[in-house]
C-alpha cells in the first residue's frame, strides 16, 4: 500500500481509492506540502475539514499533523460540506483543504484545497508545486502549529441566507436528495425556518452510499427523487452530490432541469437584483445561456471548462455569477466560489414569485436540444480533433478549450481529457432529431 502521487493529483484536486492509491502517509505529505506552499505566501493557518467517508477522520487528522509539522496553524472544521469550507475560507480569510472525493463512489478519498478567501488552487495555479513538494519529502519547521477547532455551521447557515430575500420566501413543497452526503448536514440547517415543507430523502451521512451513488448528473441517480416529487406532488425536487457544492434540479412533473437551464435561471434572478452585470459560463453551456443574459441587461463572458478558470475570470471581470453545464454555480458574494445550496435558494425564490410551476417557469429557457457529453475512446486525440478541425473549415471556429465549432443552427465542442485517451463531445442543435444526425455527422470523423 501507499499513496500514488501521480494517479491521485488531477487538475483541480486530489483523488483515488483507499488505501491503495491514497493512504495516510501520502495524506500527511500533502498536508505538509500545502503547509509549506501557503507558509511561502506569508499564510501562518489552514481550516482543515472532511466528509463522511469512513476513512475521512484519519485521513483528515493525517493532513492536519503533516501542515502542522511544517510550522502552520491548523483550524480543524470538522465535517463539512466543500462550499462550507469555502465559505470558512474566505470569513477567515485562510487557506484550507476538506477531505472529500466529491461524487465519486464509496472506497474514494482525496483534498479539494484553496488559498485564502477560496482562491482556486489548480495544477497550473500552485497543484503542481504541491504535488512536487509531497513527493519530495517532509520538511518539518523549527516550531511546530498548533490546532484548535472551529464550528462554521451557523455561520454558512446566516451567509446562505443572505443571497434571498427571506420575507418574500413562499411555502413551497421541496424534496432534497442528499444521497447519504454532506447535504445531510447542511441542507436541513439551511432550511430550517423557512416556508419551506422539506422531504429529506437519504439524510444519514454514510460514505458507504448504501442507496445510491452521490452523483446527481447520472439520470439513473436521480430517480428516486423522480418518484418521490410525483409521489409528494411536490413543486421541486433538489439532487446534491456527495460533497453538496453541487445542485441539480426536476421540476415538478419529474423532469430533470439540465444545468444550463439552471445556470440561465438564476443568472436572471440576478440580474434582476443587479442590473447590467457580467455573468460567466463555461463554453459548453447552452446558447440559451447568453441569450438570456443579453436579453436581461447582462453581459455574457464565456470561459473554458473548469473551476479555477471560471473563479479567475469572474476576479478579473467582476462577474456576479458564473455557471457551468455540470451543476457548479459561482456567486462573486460567496467569495467567487460554487455553492449548490445558494443556487438552490435563489431557484426556490424565483419560483416563489412565479405563479405557475417550475416546468413554466423554464419553458421559455429551454430553446434548443442537447447530446449530452458523449466520451469515445481514441488513441490520438490531438490527431483527431485536427482531422474534425479541417472537415469544418468553413465554419466559425476557435481553440479556447479544445474546439468549439458553430454553423449557427448548430455547433459542437470537441475536448480531450485530462486524465485518458478520451474525446468528449457537446453538440447542440434546433431539435433532438437534428442532434442525432450531427452526433453520427462528428463521430464519423473520428475512425
Amino acid at each position: 500500500m501507499g499513496t500514488d502521487f501521480d494517479t491521485i493529483f488531477k487538475a483541480y484536486d486530489v483523488r483515488g481509492t483507499v488505501p491503495d492509491q491514497f493512504d495516510t502517509d501520502g495524506s500527511r505529505a500533502i498536508g505538509g506540502a500545502f503547509a509549506r506552499f501557503v507558509r511561502n505566501l506569508g499564510e501562518t493557518s489552514v481550516l482543515v475539514g472532511r466528509d463522511m467517508r469512513p476513512d475521512g477522520e484519519e485521513l483528515a487528522d493525517a493532513f492536519a499533523q503533516g501542515a502542522m509539522d511544517h510550522g502552520v496553524d491548523v483550524v480543524d472544521v470538522g465535517l463539512c460540506a466543500t462550499d462550507m469550507l469555502y465559505y470558512g475560507s474566505g470569513h477567515l480569510g485562510a487557506p484550507g483543504a476538506v477531505l472529500t472525493a466529491s461524487h465519486n463512489p464509496a472506497g474514494y478519498n482525496g483534498i479539494k484545497m484553496c488559498l485564502a478567501r477560496a482562491a482556486p488552487i489548480g495544477s497550473d495555479s500552485g497543484l503542481s508545486e504541491i504535488k512536487q513538494m509531497a513527493i519530495a519529502g517532509p520538511d518539518p519547521a523549527a516550531a511546530r502549529g498548533r490546532l484548535t477547532q472551529h464550528d462554521l455551521l451557523a455561520g454558512y447557515v446566516s451567509h446562505a441566507h443572505s443571497f434571498v430575500d427571506l420575507d418574500a420566501l413562499k411555502p413551497l413543497r421541496v424534496v432534497a436528495d442528499t444521497a447519504n452526503g454532506m447535504g445531510g448536514l447542511v441542507v436541513p440547517a439551511v432550511f430550517a425556518g423557512l416556508p419551506f415543507e422539506l422531504d429529506h430523502m437519504y439524510p444519514e451521512l454514510d460514505g458507504t452510499f448504501p442507496n445510491h451513488p452521490a452523483d446527481p448528473i447520472q439520470p439513473e441517480n436521480c430517480r428516486d427523487l423522480m418518484s418521490r416529487v410525483l409521489h409528494d406532488r411536490a413543486d421541486i425536487g433538489l439532487a446534491f452530490d456527495g460533497d453538496a457544492d453541487r445542485v441539480f434540479l426536476v421540476d415538478e412533473n419529474a423532469r430533470a432541469v439540465s444545468g444550463s437551464l439552471t445556470t440561465a435561471l438564476v443568472a436572471r434572478s440576478i440580474l434582476e437584483r443587479q442590473p447590467g452585470a457580467t455573468i460567466v459560463h463555461n463554453l459548453i453551456c447552452s446558447k440559451t445561456v447568453p441569450e438570456v443574459i443579453v436579453e436581461g441587461g447582462g453581459t455574457p463572458v464565456r470561459t473554458r471548462v473548469g473551476h479555477s478558470f471560471i473563479k479567475q475570470v469572474m476576479l478579473e471581470t467582476g462577474a456576479a455569477f458564473g455557471g457551468e453545464h455540470s451543476g457548479h454555480y459561482y456567486f462573486r458574494d460567496n467569495f467567487g466560489a460554487d455553492s449548490g445550496l445558494i443556487a438552490a435558494l435563489v431557484v426556490l425564490e424565483a419560483l416563489g414569485r412565479h405563479p405557475a410551476g417550475l416546468s413554466d417557469l423554464v419553458s421559455s429557457l429551454d430553446r434548443y436540444a442537447a447530446s449530452g457529453e458523449i466520451n469515445t475512446r481514441v488513441s490520438d486525440t490531438a490527431a483527431v480533433i485536427d482531422r474534425v478541425a479541417r472537415a469544418f473549415a468553413g465554419a466559425s471556429v476557435d481553440r479556447m478549450d479544445g474546439l468549439t465549432v458553430d454553423l449557427g443552427d448548430w455547433w459542437f465542442n470537441l475536448r480531450p481529457s485530462n486524465t485518458e485517451p478520451l474525446l468528449r463531445l457537446n453538440l447542440e442543435a434546433g431539435t433532438q432529431a437534428e442532434v442525432d444526425v450531427r452526433v453520427n455527422e462528428v463521430l464519423a470523423l473520428f475512425a
